[in-house]
């Protein structure tokens, strides 16, 4: 479990410094970005399989299409779940709708959360049960502000869901199954680069463009590839608690690209920080415990060992 926690931790962290270094991809649109960014994702995340001996994922989901065709539609349809949340992961902060997009990452662990008991018959804890009504407390707020969710917010809560519970549904939670996401959705991809305003021309007119492009392959990389990894080695419950650490990121990401958190947003922001703060007091006094009973085993193995002796 402790591996699933680093890699969530890691994907979050990946996914906040994505949200800002989208604008360094000056003079390309969305569009544009979405395409750079499956085409260069998908060498490095190749490769990342490769260190971690998951290309054979690769082989088995093809010859799972090719005992049962019907099964590809079911990959098209994971794909298109995956590209629509990625476009959105890029066209938010570059078009001032990034604390909307931020929120939908607020909500989207509570459905993730709900899930998880619905399907997956998963339990609480203490810590989580607390962070969970805090959770509810800030949503519910912003909810109650607005009046009713933004699309943007309501396309990543109950979009993302729904892409992770059809993976597991198909058996495909692992990297392999992403990889063919990437790999259905990338003649998108190419039409996006084309069809953009300079298309091309861009890259050749800015030579260090292309070193931004890789940077954002390698990123995407070891952020989708985190966030993928710990989706399945961790419960749904607390894999979609540990979601919150990115919400956070990204808003602070958004602050830090200009927009504001109005006075009234601070009743939504609060407790979910708050419900954050409880996650990380549990998996600290986990780890507390971890270590103080791996070290209570060592000294009984070494009384016995010095009474063997004796």
């Amino acid at each position: 479990m402790f591996k699933g926690i680093m890699l969530s931790v890691i994907a979050s962290v990946t996914f906040g410094v994505l949200y800002f270094y989208t604008q360094l991809l000056t003079g390309l649109d969305s569009k544009q970005t979405f395409g750079w960014r499956m085409l260069a994702t998908l060498p490095f995340l190749t490769i990342l399989m490769w260190l971690l001996g998951d290309l054979s994922h690769i082989k088995s989901i093809y010859q799972r299409v090719l005992a049962k065709p019907a099964f590809f539609f079911l990959m098209i349809l994971s794909s298109f779940l995956t590209s629509v949340q990625l476009w959105l992961f890029l066209w938010g902060p570059m078009n001032g709708r990034g604390l909307q997009v931020s929120l939908g990452y607020f909500l989207l662990p509570l459905v993730l959360v709900l899930s998880g008991s619905l399907f997956y018959g998963e339990k609480l804890s203490k810590f989580q049960i607390a962070a969970v009504i805090l959770a509810v407390i800030g949503v519910s707020h912003e909810i109650f502000r607005l009046g009713a969710i933004a699309w943007e917010t309501a396309l990543v809560a109950f979009g993302y869901s729904a892409y992770f519970l059809l993976r597991k549904k198909m058996g495909t939670d692992n990297l392999g199954g992403f990889w063919w996401d990437i790999i259905i959705s990338l003649p998108i991809a190419i039409y996006f680069i084309q069809s953009g305003v300079g298309g091309l021309a861009i890259l050749q007119q800015q030579p260090l463009m292309w070193l931004v492009v890789l940077g954002l392959g390698l990123l995407s990389a070891v952020g989708l590839g985190s966030y993928i990894l710990a989706s399945r080695f961790l419960p749904m419950i607390l894999f979609g608690l540990l979601s919150y650490l990115e919400p956070i990121l990204l808003a602070l990401a958004s602050l830090a690209l200009g927009e504001k958190i109005s006075p009234q947003e601070w009743y939504t922001y609060i407790p979910i920080w708050c419900a954050v703060s409880l996650l990380v007091v549990e998996g600290g006094w986990h780890l507390y415990r971890q270590h103080k009973n791996k070290r209570a085993l060592e000294r009984n193995v070494a009384h016995y060992q010095k009474r063997l002796d004796e």
